[in-house]
This record gives structure tokens, sequence and C-alpha cells, in this order.
């Protein structure tokens, strides 16, 4: 056991030798504009794209061992598993609202996005959230990436995943409509949000707007208020909708804005992707506090195996009360508060950061206390005048499978695509190279690698 732990370690730092020393730039950002051209269909919309989002791809990749990534996989199953246990889903229900406890009827939810932090010293999942961005940027990105510090079969494979990914994408979409026993085709899809052409993803919702066509769908993107509740059905001026791609921030669609959307939804006229009922099971951050607590767990019947896979690779969550109000001020500089319906990092602080005009709101409003968990780290710049910028890594999860994984690099407190060098990045495994005692000659190995890199890539 103590050598496959220490070898486990090792690999963690194979791979971040490369993200520490490897200045490759595999981004080809002329491909990156073409590709986008093609899939917009339009000069205005490619132009949007670079004034509107001119940090969202970054040029470097992220490195990840194999034993990371099956690490995730395990923290994403474990997960899974307690989700489906009678004992968390009556926990989660009681005292929920109508429309959580609402039957969705089949629909699982796309594009769950699991957030890790991972480097030599530590791993951890953030957060979950339910209605993840980025995916269809990822997806492009993937295609125009070349050959870093990767092998050429390697190389090949990581290419080979991405073309067939928006094949995924739809497959997804078609099974959320079929698990709903619908038995008529797929014909209409609306891409809800609010104020859709003003979202810093907007270019996004139109990538999959032309992903539907080629595949025969029809799709619209729209205002929630833009829609209509009339004869049993939701509709978009005259289209009838059969499924809504939920981008929305109102999880409980709880707003005037929602209302037809929110009545389409009870009355099973329309297959809603995410849905409130996953949002309340996965995304509720006080569920991160339960996923910790080894004697809740115990309480819900989670095994014990289970229970060491949560315990050891979620930083421990606490519910902010009045009650460990006055510990949780003591521990804050340890500690990263998050608002429990938040996204996208708003209202979150890194407790070392905190003022006492901010601490009273955290303690008027429902916020959990997180231990902090370091990010991982990837070199930018360049050799003369280098910088670490931080990364997270997003797994793209259906029905419990990992779908895609993408970092975002940043720099500040938390994700933001506002940095110079930083925004989504594809991840490429490093293969698991056989675990050996002498550390040192794997390191050796690993640096040898780097130096391969800097004469061939550079």
């Amino acid at each position: 056991m103590t050598h496959t732990l220490q070898g486990k370690k090792i690999i963690g730092q194979f791979s971040e030798q490369f993200n520490r020393a490897c200045f490759c730039v595999s981004l080809d950002s002329d491909a990156l504009k073409h590709a986008l051209s093609i899939e917009l269909d339009s000069p205005e919309l490619m132009t949007l794209v670079e004034e509107r989002c001119p940090y969202l791809f970054s040029a470097r990749p992220v490195f990840a061992s194999d034993s990371q990534i099956e690490r995730m996989v395990s923290v994403i199953r474990a997960i899974e598993s307690v989700i489906a246990l009678p004992a968390y889903r009556a926990h989660i229900f009681t005292n929920a609202s109508e429309i959580v406890r609402h039957d969705p009827g089949g629909a699982k939810g796309v594009f769950f996005g699991y957030d890790f932090h991972l480097s030599n010293d530590g791993f951890g999942l953030i957060e979950i959230n339910t209605n993840a961005g980025g995916a269809m940027f990822n997806a492009v990105m993937a295609r125009v990436h070349q050959s870093c510090c990767l092998d050429p079969k390697s190389m090949a494979l990581a290419k080979e995943s991405a073309a067939a990914l928006e094949k995924t994408f739809v497959d997804m979409f078609q099974s959320e409509w079929k698990l709903s026993a619908k038995e008529t085709l797929l014909k209409t899809i609306a891409i809800v949000d609010t104020h859709p052409q003003q979202q810093y993803m907007y270019p996004e919702f139109l990538l999959f707007q032309q992903l539907f066509k080629r595949h025969g769908i029809q799709s619209v993107i729209v205002d929630p208020s833009d829609l209509e509740w009339r004869q049993g059905r939701l509709w978009f001026g005259d289209t009838l909708i059969d499924l809504v791609y939920n981008r929305l921030t109102d999880f409980m669609l709880e707003t005037e804005a929602c209302a037809a959307l929110r009545a389409a939804y009870l009355a099973n006229a329309v297959v809603l992707t995410p849905h409130p009922q996953a949002h309340a099971l996965y995304a509720d951050k006080y569920n991160l506090a339960l996923f910790t607590d080894s004697k809740m767990l115990q309480e819900l019947g989670v095994p014990f195996d289970v229970q060491e896979i949560l315990l050891s690779n979620i930083p421990r969550t606490l519910i902010v009360t009045a009650i460990n109000a006055e510990q949780l001020w003591k521990d804050r500089r340890h500690l990263f508060f998050k608002p429990r319906a938040g996204f996208g990092s708003r209202a979150t602080y890194r407790g070392d950061k905190l003022t006492k005009r901010v601490w009273t709101e955290i303690l008027a409003g429902d916020y959990v206390a997180q231990a902090i968990m370091a990010p991982g780290e990837r070199i930018s710049g360049s050799k003369e005048d280098p910088e670490m910028l931080k990364f997270d890594i997003r797994a793209y999860v259906y029905d419990g499978q990992l779908q895609w994984t993408a970092a975002r690099l940043y720099q500040g407190q938390t994700t933001n695509f506002r940095t110079a060098g930083g925004g989504f990045s594809p991840v490429y495994t490093v293969p698991d190279t056989a675990i050996r005692a002498d550390e040192h000659e794997l390191l050796k190995s690993a640096a040898d690698a780097l130096v391969c890199c800097r004469l061939t890539c550079i």
C-alpha cells in the first residue's frame, strides 16, 4: 500500500514538471479563428467573439496524469452512488419546494461540471455545477491544438477524441428526449438564458444552434420571458418547443420571467435539461458539507469505501451558522466562503481577504465555508519573462460518465476569463509510466522529456 501511494505522488510530480517547465504554444490561432468563423457562419459573429471574449482560449495545454484523471472519475462515481441512495434523496427532498420534488420525467441533466483543483500537493473537488458552460468552445478548440510535448500516438488519440465530441453532445440531447419517454423525433430546442445576447457565453449559444442545425434539429435562443404557455404546450411565437436547454441561473424558476417555463415543466409538457431537481441533488453547495461529514454519510448508509473517497477528495466544507460563526472567523485564513446557490464565482471570498462588513453579509446569507485547496499552476509567458497562472480542471459529465476535461487558466481569486494568456485549455494526459520505487529515475525521465520539448517545440 505504501509503495502504491508513493507511486501516485511521483506520477503527480511527473505531470507537474510539464506544467511548470513546458513553454510550448500548441494553439493554432489562425486555425481557431477559421474554425469559429465556419461554425458561426458569420464574420460579424467572429468579431463579436474576439471583442467580447478576448481571453477565452489559452495557447498552452495543461497536463494531468492518467492517475489524476482516474481519481476524478472515482470521485464522480462515488457522488453518483450517494445521490442514487433513497436515504440521500429523501434527505434532500425533506422540506424542499414543489419544483425540486417534481419528477423531471427521466431527464438526467446535460453538462454537469465537476470542478477540481489538482497539484503535486493536493487534489480536491471544489464544486459541482449543473449548467456548466464552455463545452462547445472546447469542442472547437480541441480540433486546432497542435502537437506539444506528447508523442504522435498520444496526440492522435487526443484529436480523435475531439472529433467525436460533438456527436457525443448531440447524442446526449437525444438521450434526454428518449429518457423522457418521447416517441416522436426531437424537432425543436430552445436555448434559454436571461438576456442571452448580453451573456458572455452568447457565442457558445450560437455554436450550439449551428450544431443542432447540422443534425436536423431547429433551435432558438431566447429569454425565458419570450416563451408562452398555451394550449398545454410551450411556445416561442409559432414554434412549438420540445426541449429546453437550460442555461438559467434562476435554478428554481422563481422569477416572473420564468412563469411559462415553470408551468410547462410542472405539467410535463416540455423536457427541461438540466432541471431544478438536478440542481438540488448535485449543485446546492450545502451538499458539499454533507459529502464531507462522516457522521452524516454513515447515517445515510453510504458504504465505507465510498465515504473514504469523498472524505479524501473533497475539501472539508461547513454550513455557516450563528453557532459556528466565531470559530469560522478565527479560522478564516484557511477558508473559502461561497454562497449556497452561487455561480460563476460571484460573491465568493477568500477568508484572508474578508472585512468585517463582508463577514456580516456572509452571516446574513446562506453560505458555506470550504477549506482552501490550492489550484494547480501552469507556466506562461516566455522563458525570458515567465509567469505562473493558476488553473482548475472542469470535468464535463453526463449520466455519471466523464465526457471531456478542460482546464481554465487564470490569475486572481477565481476563474474569470479576464487574464491575458488565460482561458480554456485542453487537458492532455501524461501516461502513467511503470511505477518505480526509485523516485529519482522517474523524475529524471520527466526532465529528459522536458529537455526534448524545449528543443523541438519552441
